[in-house]
């Protein structure tokens, strides 16, 4: 089992910034890719970024440029710089991690973020 823990959302003004963090724990010695995906009022949850533990890393076109992940190998934390944030921008946000042995995801609790205009 693995346990995601976040941090990190709240409300902003339209340009400003936030950082997201996912601390993970458990049986994190299995966990391949960490990402953050996020859900909005009558939209399906989305891919915002990943990064897999070779770091490879993928971001969804509406956040390239602006969102920027990384990643702690050492801490089992993922971490979602977010700038010029837009009112779009607003969701719920999830961690997600993979067992790369069962290939299981564990999402996190979600964390809101909200963008002012």
């Amino acid at each position: 089992q693995v346990q995601l823990v976040e941090s990190g959302g709240g409300l902003v003004q339209a340009g400003g910034s936030l950082r997201l963090s996912c601390a993970a724990s458990g049986s994190i010695f299995s966990i391949t890719a960490m990402g953050w995906f996020r859900q909005a009022p009558g939209n399906s949850r989305e891919l915002v970024a990943d990064i897999t533990t070779g770091g490879i890393i993928r971001y969804a076109d509406s956040v390239k440029g602006r969102f920027t992940i990384s990643r702690d190998n050492a801490k089992n934390t993922v971490y979602l710089q977010m700038n010029s944030l837009k009112p779009e921008d607003t969701a719920v946000y999830y961690c997600k991690a993979k067992d790369g042995r069962t290939w299981r995801d564990y999402w996190g609790q979600g964390t809101q973020v909200t963008v002012s205009s």
